[in-house]
């Protein structure tokens, strides 16, 4: 069963009792270690049904499901316990959650229904959308239970007058729920911990059905599901937990990487066990790698070695614009495809934002090179640049009536949908498009005040752009625009968080930057040639996007969206302070730039034979052009940090300029 196992992985596997840390750097087959060390109890005679495994995907669950039952011979209800944290929890919710008065028979709401609920909720406390919106709600009271505080806590807390809202409202929520009898998502893992916190019987209960758990990726817990851990293996310290804490990259999301550094002091005589051998990457690229990860300080030390010995040093290519880099990248995909033999899913470009694939994804559609898009949304496929195409297209053309109906009450302008509707069966009555019965004062007649009103001040905002777009062309035309139409009020009113708003904001900007771009390259600038470039680059995006995962394509991936895979060819893009480490980390220092630089050592980990790190010396900004700084973490990985100014251009035979 272990004949294939090196020496590191057969001792996790034969170590079956206590509390054991077993650090699986990347590649380094932690998989088969679970897999193989849960069939080992099965084989020494623990019982299948006591053994419980926990994940965090379904995915991984079934995969691991389908390891052991091909390993083990036994019945079907004679299985381990395999499941993510949600599933097992709604399994001791329906036996307990009784405890809490709610019955066993719960209902688990999805997020229409809470919206229902706070909806309902804000209009019993006389609380109107511009103070709280029902979304905005929500989000604070998940922020609120990822933690574990109760609406007590919360009231108690709040800072602001908004947050005390949030607060008084999350206890109508609550009791809301519990009179109806359901849960949210949330509560699946919140009321699990509170059971265990508040019923030691059923705590016991619990922990008693199991003598050995097991969890993966560890790294990514946050603290309830770490209390939950705790919780059910207390009595017999039987745990495994697998995981690496140079990967933990997921902090925005709750997880804290000091469950994982902390492991030895919360389980004493713990032991630790370090799977250093990596079977994916060349001993070149680990090499970068090892000496980028060793600037976290807080972590565990290890070395990954590589299995295969040699490869091709990782290059480092230095271009004076993004528009540079795009262009060369994907000149050097076109070399891989057409000389070196690689097929299209050999190679992934890895990026920090959703606003940069934008240019590789033209240059990729210009030589007909199929690519797919994973970890975010194609660009001209996002809300934001749909409604500002939407806008220019009316602007150039008030006719053109499919975009007219998305942005005639978008943002809000107090012109309903009914009122659209009146109008436009006037218009198809009358033969004519939505615009001209618009402008028809006796068409506008057949609606109320407020709504004319809204509809000749929209008139007049259209016909003020339509002039301003009709002289010379400059950057300061787009923000003009972006200023008459208010679209701060759409991203804000879509945007969940400040996060989300910054995301969606970001999409503007880079609309921005695509015109910017546009002027850069026209003699004479108009509208119309504008707006056929982007007709040009949408048309390309027809393809169902389920079918384009199955193809045979270059995969554009953010780099959180990354951890997991892995590709013989990865170009790593946009190594530039602001970028990669992120602005807000540069900002923060501290704990936030060493997550910055895990996720960097995600990314350069995901490359098998070859890595290409780029970075551009300048970058458009609101469709200005800014001087960029090289990313710290490249002058770490090619040993140079101490003299970051002279490093790319020292290493000549590591670093192209272009």
């Amino acid at each position: 069963m272990d004949a294939t196992l090196n020496c590191d992985q057969r001792e996790a596997v034969n170590t079956l009792s206590g509390p054991l840390l077993v650090l699986a750097g990347a590649g380094s087959g932690k998989t088969r270690v679970v897999t193989v060390r849960i069939a080992k109890l099965i084989d020494t005679g623990i019982s299948p049904r006591r053994i419980l495994a926990m994940t965090f995907t379904n995915k991984a669950a079934q995969e691991m499901q389908k390891r052991i039952a091909s390993m083990i011979s036994t019945h079907r209800e004679n299985q381990p316990e395999i499941s993510t944290f949600h599933s097992l929890c709604v399994r001791i919710l329906r036996r307990q959650i009784h405890n809490l008065g709610y019955p066993n028979n719960f209902s688990i709401l999805d997020a229409s229904d809470q919206n229902s609920i706070c909806r309902k909720v804000l209009r019993e406390i006389r609380v109107s959308d511009a103070s709280l919106k029902p979304r905005d709600l929500l989000y604070h009271i998940g922020q609120w239970k990822s933690r574990g505080i109760s609406p007590k806590i919360a009231t108690r807390d709040a800072d602001t007058d908004r947050e005390h809202l949030a607060a008084v409202a999350f206890r109508r929520y609550q009791d809301e729920l519990t009179r109806c009898g359901t849960v949210d998502f949330d509560d699946l893992l919140l009321l699990t911990s509170v059971l265990f916190r508040d019923y030691p019987e059923v705590r016991e209960n619990e922990a008693d059905r199991f003598d050995h758990i097991l969890v993966d990726e560890y790294q990514d817990t946050n603290d309830i599901q770490y209390s939950i851990v705790k919780s059910l293996s207390q009595k017999h310290r039987n745990l495994c937990v697998v995981g690496d804490d140079d990967q933990s990259i997921y902090g925005f999301r709750g997880s804290d990487v000091r469950h994982i550094l902390n492991f030895a002091s919360d389980w004493p005589g713990a032991k630790t066990i370090r799977l250093e051998a990596n079977y994916r990457s060349t001993e070149a690229i680990l090499e970068v790698s090892n000496r980028l990860i060793r600037f976290n300080a807080n972590r565990y030390d290890k070395v990954l070695k590589a299995a295969r010995a040699g490869g091709q040093k990782p290059r480092i290519e230095q271009f004076g614009d993004e528009e540079h880099e795009s262009k060369q990248v994907v000149t050097s995909i076109r070399r891989d495809l057409e000389s070196n033999g690689r097929q299209p899913s050999d190679i992934a470009i890895l990026f920090r934002t959703n606003e940069q694939p934008r240019l590789f994804e033209t240059e990729l559609r210009k030589f007909d090179i199929p690519y797919v898009l994973l970890g975010s949304h194609s660009f001209y496929d996002r809300k934001e640049i749909k409604d500002l195409v939407a806008y220019l297209r009316v602007i150039h053309h008030a006719d053109d009536e499919p975009s007219m109906r998305r942005i005639i009450n978008n943002p809000p302008r107090g012109i309903s949908a009914n009122s659209v509707s009146a109008l436009v069966e006037i218009a198809t009555q009358r033969g004519v498009s939505l615009w001209q019965v618009m402008l028809d004062n006796e068409a506008l007649q057949t609606l109320k005040v407020p709504a004319r009103m809204s509809i000749r001040n929209f008139i007049e905002t259209i016909r003020s752009l339509q002039q301003t777009f009709s002289e010379n062309l400059e950057l300061s035309t787009f923000h003009s625009f972006l200023s008459a139409i208010q679209y701060k009020k759409e991203v804000l009113r879509n945007s969940e968080d400040e996060a989300e708003t910054e995301q969606r904001w970001a999409s503007v900007e880079e609309m921005a930057n695509v015109f910017g771009a546009y002027l850069g390259r026209k003699r004479k600038p108009t509208l119309e040639s504008f707006l056929e470039e982007i007709a040009l680059a949408e048309s390309d995006f027809d393809d169902d996007k389920d079918d384009q995962l199955d193809r045979n394509a270059v995969a554009l991936l953010t780099l959180h969206a990354s951890k997991g895979l892995e590709f013989p060819v990865v170009y790593m893009v946009g190594l530039e302070e602001g970028l990669l480490p992120h602005g807000r980390a540069v900002a923060a220092e501290g704990p936030a730039i060493d997550e910055e630089r895990r996720l960097a050592y995600v990314g350069v980990t995901r490359a098998q034979d070859e890595l290409t790190l780029s970075l551009s010396l300048t970058r458009r900004k609101w469709g200005r052009v800014q001087e960029q700084n090289p990313s710290r973490f490249l002058f770490e990985m090619i040993g140079q940090a101490d003299n970051p100014h002279d490093a790319v251009v020292k290493r000549e035979t590591e670093t192209t300029n272009h």
